[in-house]
């Protein structure tokens, strides 16, 4: 997860910005494939024009009462207001 805050390059960017200076987003994933272990690499970059402002993925892990961490990969792309 990238923090924008002082540090981060994006502090402080807004789309104009971004447009202005024609930046673009790359992000990179590197995992493993637990069932057949092989590494598995995805790559999407994004331009200003698709980047959602003032949201934030929602979370996608819940804990059961007995304690037991539950995914719901329904909500794998909803966005919630920050």
């Amino acid at each position: 997860m990238h923090v924008v805050d002082e540090t981060s390059p994006l502090f402080g960017q807004t789309l104009e910005t971004l447009i202005a200076d024609k930046a673009e987003i790359v992000v990179i994933l590197a995992g493993v494939d637990e069932t057949l272990a092989q590494r598995i690499h995805a790559r999407h970059s994004y331009l200003p024009h698709e980047i959602v402002w003032d949201r934030r993925l929602a979370d996608i892990i819940t804990i059961e009462d007995d304690g037991r961490p539950i995914v719901e990969y329904g909500r794998f792309h909803d966005l919630e207001a920050q």
